[in-house]
């Protein structure tokens, strides 16, 4: 006879311990005339470590890819969460040292004024605030 308590406490002594991590993979598609779309994704994986997750990620980016008629640019970068999932959780950040004033640092690497996005009137009413202070 199988001692179904048994069984479940050594299924539970060989479960990996996980953690969840989001993960920043970047796309290319074709635009109209010589310009290409650029899109970063964000997708939250569980997994044991940030490889892993990577892996995991890599492998939805390719489908997700064929999907759009899009490339997958082979860039995955991973955050590991220190949140619980939920409202308000971080789920990426990247941190990066810089001499750029706020809005040259903005507009070279967040708002060129090409993304295909929408501000609402605060964000715009912030970012004329902050040109005016440069």
């Amino acid at each position: 006879m199988i001692d179904p308590q048994g069984r479940e406490a050594s299924r539970l002594a060989t479960m990996q311990v996980f953690g969840w991590f989001g993960v920043r993979c970047i796309f290319r598609s074709p635009a109209e005339g010589d310009d290409w779309l650029y899109e970063e994704r964000v997708t939250l994986w569980p997994a044991v470590d940030a490889e892993s997750a990577i892996a995991l990620a890599e492998t939805e980016a390719e489908e997700y890819a064929g999907a759009i008629d899009a490339e997958y640019l082979g860039l995955a970068q991973a955050y590991t969460m220190a949140d619980e999932l939920g409202p308000g959780a971080e789920v990426y950040s990247l941190i990066r040292p810089s001499r750029l004033a706020t809005s040259v640092y903005l507009t070279t690497y967040f708002d060129t004024g090409t993304e295909r996005q929408t501000h609402t009137r605060q964000e715009q009413s912030s970012l004329d605030r902050r040109d005016l202070q440069e």
